[in-house]
């Protein structure tokens, strides 16, 4: 009988055991639980198959990524490059299947090859050249970004429909990159736990010297792991180009430090010998899980960072205290079973709080009056003035209108605003007006939202292969045959200019650059000695035009298709800016206008953004009212110089 009872505790105190080593052994998994509990209770569309399933897809790029770079943090080493990895394996495969015209499976095949190929390469300069990890692929970081725009010419590609169809469903609900994502994860377990090359990488991450004098060959094993990281980015550069039905240059920025901040999160160590596939996923899902819930939740785009922030060092923080605690705590004894028991409470404490919050979405959607008053904002980046003042007129009229706005700051990530698009879908807003960071990627996500029968106003460029209410946009065409009449004509119709595009692939650029070159056929003697990208961006621009002043130092003129270059021309020109060369700009942001005042910016195509922002939130709520709107609507754009500015505030 005393048999049986001590049988009988034991048994009780092994499952118990089993329940704590299985919470409170895995910080990850305890913290990942919290969130998804803590985002459901905020939001009641958060614990939805529909976000939940969009919450994999989200995740899926990040956590391929980090699944390869997995292998290489067990083994004590560090990949900075799978970003640009992905992207350049992504732009391979658009540019041989299209350009090209090579057979979709061997394009694909290609664009493996070249993951395996910068791999290899890294483990090369890390094994024999005794460059840091660091060192050789922050090198490989710059080689692969630089090399996907030689081969794009710094426009996205189209990716032929058939491999564009990895980012659709399977069965109209088993999302794609969701099933690649498990498939990744299961071949990253394997070979961890089951592979001579896998206990090759804890040997090595565990201790180097110890693993070479036991005779493992660690040059060749580091050419090998560093190959698995490559091959793994260029899976998910395809998964990512599949979802924006396009390869993009400039995709996958700084997609490397999320991969290593999953990583770690997982419970792997920066120091090597720990780390495994499960805790990799996790820590890739917990990322997913916050930004959607901060984004359902309407939290700001700037203290979006903030949390992600500050909950990526908390997780690491503890998961540190928790290993440090597990190192000087006694053997499961006398307490095990007390401890066991209050894991198993917190277990089901989980589970209920779960299930009780999840019947509570269920029933939850609120009334359509409700819901049509919320409306979606997605803007390419509010790193630019011009866009921050789309958002304020956007956030005047919904205030004016009693409408709920939720504004997002896709940060000129393709990726990121398909995600937040995707968020706005899976929240059953009322409509939703989107900025697109570029025409094509826009379009899949809009589908979706198409698809739930979700109105998409664009607003200043226009998307692609989707159905929009509205678009709201200046006319950009004329305006830059406004801009090339007003640059020629204080030049006297004789001169050389050079021209400041903007980010490659947005309506916006090529709409400009197109009216522009055509304003400029009037002027025969106007000659353009140089075009060059610098993204819309002043920094860019200043140091575009310090780059171009090398080559072409005696030019009369400079066209830039926004203010922010404009400026950062002017700067790069120095005295010369208004005297010896004359800028035009376009925008008319406060800052382009104040240098249109001081001189040194002969004149900028003005637009009205924040007039923009009113009209695309007008015409969101009335399309979500199932009112009619106008298909185009296109604001009127004037030429300001010295002489009017004091008209525009400037």
């Amino acid at each position: 009988m005393a048999t049986d009872t001590l049988k009988s505790t034991a048994g009780a105190g092994g499952a118990s055991g089993g329940l704590r080593r299985l919470l409170l052994d895995n910080g990850a998994l305890t913290a990942l639980i919290v969130l998804v509990v803590a985002m459901s209770a905020l939001s009641g569309d958060f614990l939805t198959a529909d976000n939940l399933l969009n919450v994999g897809v989200q995740a899926a790029v990040t956590a391929i990524l980090a699944f390869g770079v997995t292998f290489v943090i067990v083994s004590a080493g560090i990949d900075l490059s799978v970003g640009s990895v992905a992207a350049l394996s992504a732009t391979v495969l658009a540019w041989s299947a299209t350009s090209e015209g090579v057979p979709v499976l061997l394009a694909v095949l290609l664009a493996v090859a070249t993951g395996i190929a910068c791999g290899l390469v890294n483990g090369f300069l890390i094994s024999y050249g005794k460059l840091p990890p660091f060192i050789a692929t922050l090198a490989m970081l710059s080689v692969a970004r630089g090399l996907s725009l030689v081969i794009s010419q710094g426009s996205p590609i189209a990716l032929p429909d058939s491999v564009a169809h990895l980012g659709d469903t399977l069965g109209g609900w088993l999302p794609v990159p969701v099933l690649v994502m498990v498939v990744m994860g299961l071949i990253t377990a394997f070979v961890l736990g089951r592979t001579y090359i896998g206990r090759s990488m804890y040997a090595i991450g565990g201790n180097e010297e110890a693993a070479r004098l036991s005779g493992l060959r660690v040059k060749k094993q580091k050419l090998a792991i560093y190959a698995l990281s490559g091959l793994f980015a260029a899976a998910a550069g395809i998964v990512l180009a599949a979802r924006l039905s396009s390869a993009q240059p400039q995709a996958a920025q700084g997609y490397e430090l999320d991969a290593i901040a999953a990583v770690v999160i997982g419970g792997a160590s920066l120091a090597g010998g720990t780390g495994k596939a499960s805790g990799t996923l996790i820590g890739a899902l917990i990322l997913a899980v916050l930004r959607n819930g901060l984004n359902l939740l309407s939290v700001s785009a700037f203290w979006q960072q903030v949390v992600i922030g500050v909950v990526i060092a908390l997780a690491v923080l503890l998961d540190t205290v928790r290993r440090k605690a597990g190192a000087t705590t006694a053997p499961a004894g006398a307490s095990g079973g007390g401890k066991g028991r209050q894991a198993a409470t917190y277990v089901i404490a989980a589970v209920v709080a779960v299930a009780v919050v999840g019947a509570m979405s269920f029933l939850h959607g609120g009334s359509s009056a409700a819901k049509t008053q919320k409306i979606g904002l997605s803007l390419s980046t509010l790193n630019n003035p011009f866009f921050v003042q789309i958002r304020a007129g956007a956030e005047a009229e919904a205030k004016k209108l009693g409408v709920d706005l939720t504004v997002t700051d896709a940060q000129n990530d393709a990726s990121q605003q398909a995600n937040q698009v995707q968020n706005f879908t899976s929240e059953g807003l009322g409509s939703i007006v989107v900025n697109p960071v570029d025409s094509d990627a826009a379009g899949p996500s809009v589908r979706s939202a198409n698809t739930a029968d979700i109105p998409v106003v664009a607003v200043d460029r226009g998307v692609n292969k989707a159905d929009t209410a509205a678009l709201v946009a200046s006319d950009n065409v004329a305006g830059g045959r406004l801009g090339a009449k007003a640059l020629a004509e204080k030049l006297g119709g004789q001169g050389t200019i050079v021209v400041l595009q903007g980010q490659a692939g947005t309506s916006a650029s090529r709409e400009r650059g197109a009216g522009f070159a055509e304003g400029l056929k009037a002027y025969p003697g106007i000659k353009v000695v140089a075009k060059q990208p610098a993204d819309f961006d002043r920094t860019k621009g200043l140091d575009v035009m310090t780059n171009l002043l090398q080559a072409h130092p005696d030019i009369d003129g400079v066209f830039a298709e926004n203010d922010e270059m404009a400026l950062g021309a002017i700067k790069a020109l120095g005295s010369k800016a208004g005297k010896s060369v004359q800028v035009v700009g376009f925008d008319g942001t406060p800052d382009g206008l104040k240098a249109v005042r001081a001189g040194t910016l002969y004149a900028s195509v003005a637009q009205q953004p924040k007039e923009l922002g009113r009209i695309a939130v007008a015409n969101a709520l009335r399309a979500a009212e199932g009112k009619k709107v106008e298909e185009m609507v296109k604001v009127p754009v004037k030429v300001v110089t010295r002489q009017n500015v004091a008209g525009f505030g400037g």
